[in-house]
């Protein structure tokens, strides 16, 4: 059988303890890598998997865990030699020679920990010439860092916290074991983290207590002795420059390093009532860069950051929602004279908005059309006249209506009369025409003078207004 690289094999599987199964990696199938290899050769024909049985299981197992391990060590190994691949060049150390002995600070643990299975085992670091060197008694467990590529040296004693540092933050990548890593920290713990889960509380004033304290004191003051002599000599070695203020986490991991000269804008976002967290985006100045975003901050803790950003003259705004700065950052380096024109950042700034808001709202209630011209003087004489001639007309129809009324009689006093009369006239004559005539000849008088009333009202009225428009005309 020819042999074959373990890189070309995608899966193997142990089936019912009697079969091995192993699937290649072939061209043209889902999800399997096309190599230089493969596409030289397209036309040739692949061997998609192959099988083998043994009758003893135990033999079947080995097999394939053991070419499982091999294929992990074969990606370990590939992925690892590609990240070399792109680190920069380092010099190399110079290390100290007869003219004086290397700074040492012994049994230190380092962050990111070394790979492989193996008992951690803590190292010591030494101060040379052009840089440290942290090395262990394993022989492939060994770091140099040149004072070149430091950027940010920090120094931490355990005063809060449970261990005392020193952590160097790095321009460019160097690899720690088989990790890429730009933050390299070297520590030491002042006090054994254990908790007591027996159960029974112990006395304020036993003197077990006591002097268990006692101990703790003496040994954490003495490792930051130790840490703060080993610095002080490396600053009498090292002509470092000096280096600009920082926001740090460096006891939890991942470490946050944040240099403040390069943030442009601090962004506060989720700020509002109700909100028991906020976050907090920083931009940085080079809009090419990912921004960092610190996610669930306690609100209490958003005054005295507040504070902390006015000390150290960093812009900052706030909003209700978390933005897309990915697509803000990719808009702003597309046309940034645009950004500029626009006003820059100050789309963040919500009391800008609000107050440009109401302002609107207040020009607009103000606001008159500009074709509609005043209305000159003699038009508003002629409208004040109009509406004065109006009511004294309206006041001259209710006079004429309350006279008519009062001089005119109702109906039924023109009956009353009309009756008075027949009786009268029908005492003087006997014959029954005579009496129909008269009573005919009365109720056409009734209702010809109630008609003359009502048409003299009318006429009246008329007559008035007419009179009326004359002398506001006149």
């Amino acid at each position: 059988m020819v042999p074959f690289h373990v890189a070309f094999i995608r899966k193997v599987s142990n089936q019912q303890d009697t079969n091995v199964r192993i699937m290649f990696n072939v061209p043209g199938t889902p999800f399997s890598p096309h190599d230089s290899h493969s596409m030289k050769f397209q036309g040739s024909i692949y061997l998609k998997e192959a099988s083998f049985r043994s009758k003893d299981s135990r033999h079947l197992n080995e097999v394939v865990q053991s070419i499982n391990a091999l294929r992990s060590q074969v990606v370990a190994r590939e992925s690892e030699r590609a990240e070399r691949a792109t680190l920069v060049t380092q010099e190399k150390l110079q290390l100290a020679n007869n003219r004086f002995k290397p700074i040492r600070l012994p049994n230190l643990w380092i962050r990111p920990a070394f790979g492989g299975r193996g008992r951690k085992i803590p190292g010591t670091l030494e101060a040379h010439v052009n840089g440290f060197r942290y090395s262990t008694t394993r022989a492939d467990e060994r770091v140099d860092v040149m004072f070149a590529n430091i950027k940010h040296a920090f120094f931490q004693p355990a005063e809060n916290e449970m261990i005392t540092l020193v952590h160097f933050h790095l321009h460019n990548h160097i690899m720690v074991g088989n990790k890429k890593t730009k933050d390299v920290q070297f520590y030491l713990e002042v006090m054994d983290m254990v908790q007591n889960v027996g159960g029974g509380k112990r006395s304020a004033y036993d003197p077990d207590e006591l002097e268990e304290e006692q101990r703790e004191r003496e040994r954490k003051n003495k490792i930051n002795l130790e840490f703060q002599s080993f610095v002080n000599r490396v600053n009498d070695l090292w002509e470092q420059p000096q280096f600009n203020a920082c926001l740090v986490e460096l006891i939890e991991t991942p470490f946050l390093v944040v240099t403040l000269s390069e943030i442009e804008i601090v962004n506060l976002e989720r700020v509002g009532l109700g909100q028991k967290n906020f976050d907090m985006t920083i931009v940085f100045k080079d809009f090419k860069r990912d921004v960092l975003r610190i996610d669930s901050i306690p609100s209490t803790s958003l005054d005295g950051i507040k504070e902390w950003l006015d000390t150290t003259d960093i812009k900052y705004y706030e909003s209700r929602l978390n933005l897309n700065w990915r697509q803000i950052l990719k808009t702003i380096t597309y046309d940034p004279q645009s950004f500029i024109d626009g006003g820059g950042w100050e789309f963040l700034n919500l009391e800008a908005t609000d107050s440009e808001s109401d302002h609107s709202e207040e020009s607009d209630q103000g606001y008159e059309p500009s074709d509609m011209e005043p209305e000159s003087d003699s038009e508003e004489e002629d409208s004040e006249t109009d509406i004065v001639s109006s009511e004294d007309e309206e006041s001259e129809d209710s006079m004429d209506e309350d006279s008519e009324e009062e001089k005119g009689k109702t109906w039924e006093e023109l009956e009353k009369e009309a009756s008075n009369a027949d009786r009268e006239k029908a005492n003087e004559s006997d014959s029954e025409e005579d009496r129909k005539r008269r009573k005919a000849k009365t109720a056409f008088v009734a209702a010809g003078c109630s008609f003359c009333v009502w048409t003299s009202c009318l006429y009246d009225s008329v007559f008035s207004l007419q009179n009326s428009r004359m002398k506001i005309e006149g």
